[in-house]
């Protein structure tokens, strides 16, 4: 049967699993292991993605997610927030996985004292917004649960309660944390903390977690032990053929080819970055020669200012329409410099202004995931091309 052309089977958007799904093959399959050790009742490592916006993170989890699914392993999905409460969130998603092994008979007789924790476990905000967490000893008597207000403690009871039901039950649990660069730093301390006791203890609870490529100089600044905590894994654009499967392969079931100079063409402009590759892809179906059935090097270079409209208006513009007039001319700053990444103080001398005196600007586009620091002194833009939007927009 031959598909109606109308119908687009390219998928830019946020998190949005493409229709094939190219270049992360071998990641899938370690997760498949990992998987398979909590699937069996056994500890394993925990795995922070970590990479530029735009790459597949969120893909790579969803996808990880359906496995989980597949083999009948309890999971949540938690996206932190920038200005949220995590512990808020850790506690609701930790409660509705208890609610999933509630129903297996070998779990009733311990998940009245995991739930007791989960319910019991509170968050609380000073004056100034900041969290604390604790456990109210009132609704967990004789069960050895102290009401410290420590996060970590607090979070670590709870998350071991959690790896001993699964324990006892044969099946473990998995937790997946999205944008895991927004949790503060206390809260990501006692993340590590849980998982460390969990791990200890020789619970089946794993943490795959995604984030930005600041997150594992985070991790390791806030532990020692971060770097045997967890497999940090690099989440990077595509290989040039992997780029090419990501485009042909959606499009093969409606027997349309690409000629070598489109694709060409399209690579180029893309970088390889997945979602780009998916939105020249949507606009450049708009292209097609219907009589051949072809994606021609004409049609795709009608179709690039639509491409980089759209990226202007969506992809990049919910971005920069964050960024306050002092981190705009910060960023302007760093395209001026003419190659990223750039030196710190090179931006300094362009804003006429001292190392310190932009340091807060540096550390708040940093928090913001605008930026990140590749080496010691030199940033680049967290969202690939996002100097070549700068550039149109301003005429830098």
């Amino acid at each position: 049967m031959v598909l109606n052309l109308k119908v687009n089977p390219y998928t830019p958007g946020a998190g949005m699993v493409p229709r094939y799904l190219a270049g992360r093959e071998d990641i899938l399959e370690d997760a498949k292991d990992t998987l398979a050790y909590i699937a069996n009742g056994y500890a394993t490592r925990s795995v922070v993605y970590y990479g530029l916006r735009g790459v597949g993170k969120t893909v790579l989890l969803t996808e990880i997610e359906n496995i989980a699914a597949e083999n009948k392993i309890y999971y949540e999905h938690i996206e932190a927030m920038e200005n949220g409460s995590f512990m808020s969130s850790i506690s609701l998603y930790v409660n509705k996985v208890l609610r999933k092994m509630s129903i297996v008979e070998k779990a009733k007789q311990y998940i009245d004292t995991a739930f007791s924790v989960a319910a019991a476990f509170q968050v609380f905000y000073n004056k100034e917004g900041e969290a604390s967490v604790g456990v109210n000893p009132e609704m967990v008597k004789g069960v050895g649960v102290a009401d410290t207000g420590n996060l970590q403690n607090d979070l670590t009871e709870l998350l071991v309660h959690l790896g001993r039901v699964g324990q006892k039950i044969g099946m473990g649990a998995a937790l997946f944390i999205d944008e895991v660069q927004y949790l503060k730093d206390d809260e990501f301390e006692a993340l590590m903390a849980a998982i460390h006791r969990c791990n200890q203890l020789g619970l089946p609870l794993v943490v795959f977690a995604a984030g930005l490529p600041k997150i594992a100089k985070i991790a390791g600044d806030i532990k020692s032990y971060a770097e045997r905590l967890f497999r940090f894994v690099p989440i990077d654009k595509l290989e040039a053929e992997d780029a090419k499967l990501a485009l042909t392969e959606p499009a093969e079931r409606f027997n349309v080819k690409y000629d070598d100079e489109a694709m060409q063409e399209i690579l180029k402009q893309t970088e390889c970055y997945p979602y780009f590759l998916q939105e020249y892809g949507q606009q450049v179906w708009k292209h097609i020669d219907e009589n051949s059935r072809r994606i021609s090097h004409e049609g795709t270079l009608n179709a690039y200012p639509n491409f980089i409209n759209a990226l202007d208006e969506g992809f990049f513009k919910v971005r920069h329409d964050r960024a306050s007039e002092k981190e705009l001319e910060f960023m302007k700053a760093m395209v001026k410099c003419g190659e990223l990444p750039c030196q710190t103080n090179q931006v300094a001398s362009i804003m006429k202004s001292s190392y310190n005196q932009i340091a807060p600007i540096r550390a708040q586009l940093i928090h913001k995931g605008f930026i990140y620091a590749t080496s010691r002194g030199e940033i680049s833009f967290t969202v690939p091309q996002f100097d070549k939007y700068l550039k149109r927009i301003y005429s830098i």
